[in-house]
């Protein structure tokens, strides 16, 4: 599958994620919405369908002889810090990142030339299997002549997934990634009890389920991983910045003492190191998402620092935004304890970031 992409600018780059956000603004979203519909494992898919029918969501990294736009994953990852600010209930990052980039990262094969037109519509959407009980450094499914048994973790969106792209061991611990109908026979979907409630995450279980093999690189999962922590920091940065948003709205309404508390230096210290911590996440993020959508040698080196700083930044904000809200920000009813608990959920994914420091700690030995 050709991999080349179409020059697109900043501007429209910008003009892109002004559409998303315009679209977000206009549905004009709730809390209540989303926190009901993930909780269901839902994904709201009058929304996905209008992010991929009028913007062309799911079509951005997909080339256009698969029937997609050409674009970058730059272009999908300014979309993602919209989604992220949002925190909306739709499938961009577990389909049009994750198993949407699996695919690409194969060869040819018959299951990606027939699966990517129909993910670049949003007609299809698909779940990538992956982490197995130690992780994401092995694969939770074992292929064995072309069946598949075992389980796979945290699986995002397998809930309303129509396929399934299963990353397997096989023999003398080879990945092998294999395409499956979500509804195939063996194959047991369970909703995980989630700290964050706007992300649904499932365990996958396949009790010898038949598949289509896909061909598979032998760098697979690293360049998997490489992905997945460039396009996250992106969506990082994007709840980052809202919970900052609420944190300097709240407080411009806030009276104490006779005065609204934005007025106090030492709130406007914390905030302002809090912009400052935003502003180095994004430039980092965008960095790292640069040099994976032209594949540069530094890309991995580049999305693990993306991963391990955004991590850090969006869950001290996200903490500090809490303290910066009182007793309302601990609350049901209030946006800013989703953000914080998506922070401390979306860090753990594809190996925490003191694990994936030390591993890279220790090949320097």
């Amino acid at each position: 599958m050709t991999t080349d992409t179409l020059p697109i600018s900043a501007e429209e780059r910008e003009a892109l994620a002004e559409a998303v956000r315009d679209l977000l603004r206009r549905r004009g979203d709730t809390a209540a919405v989303r926190k009901e519909m993930a909780s269901d494992g839902r994904i709201d898919r009058g929304l996905w369908q209008t992010l991929c029918t009028e913007i062309g969501v799911a079509a951005l990294p997909i080339p256009e002889d698969a029937g997609g736009a050409g674009a970058s994953w730059a272009e999908s990852a300014a979309v993602l810090e919209e989604l992220g600010a949002a925190l909306s209930p739709v499938p961009a990052f577990g389909s049009a990142v994750l198993a949407t980039g699996a695919l690409l990262l194969a060869p040819d094969s018959e299951p990606s030339a027939r699966l990517l037109p129909e993910l670049a519509t949003g007609e299809r959407t698909a779940a990538l299997c992956w982490a197995g009980e130690r992780g994401w450094d092995t694969p939770g499914v074992q292929a064995d002549a072309g069946l598949l048994s075992g389980t796979a973790g945290f699986v995002v969106d397998a809930e309303t997934a129509d396929t399934l792209v299963v990353l397997a061991s096989g023999p003398g611990e080879h990945i092998t990634v294999h395409e499956v109908a979500a509804d195939a026979d063996g194959v047991t979907i369970s909703p995980l009890p989630l700290l964050d409630p706007t992300r649904s995450l499932s365990t996958v279980r396949f009790d010898e389920v038949a598949s289509n093999v896909i061909p598979t690189p032998a760098d697979l999962v690293s360049r998997l991983r490489t992905l997945g922590w460039a396009l996250l920091s992106a969506e990082q940065v994007g709840g980052a910045q809202r919970a900052l948003d609420l944190t300097v709205e709240y407080t411009k309404s806030r009276k104490q003492f006779g005065r609204t508390i934005g007025s106090f230096q030492a709130l406007k210290h914390r905030m302002a190191d809090m912009y400052v911590l935003v502003e180095t996440a994004r430039s980092i993020s965008r960095a790292a998402v640069a040099a994976v959508a032209v594949d540069a040698p530094d890309a991995a080196d580049l999305a693990l620092a993306a991963h391990v700083y955004c991590s850090d930044a969006y869950r001290t904000i996200t903490g500090e935004a809490i303290q910066l809200h009182g007793g309302i920000g601990i609350t049901w009813e209030h946006d800013i304890q989703l953000y914080f608990k998506r922070a401390q959920a979306s860090s753990q994914m594809f190996g925490a970031p003191h694990r994936a420091v030390a591993e890279v700690a220790a090949r320097l030995r």
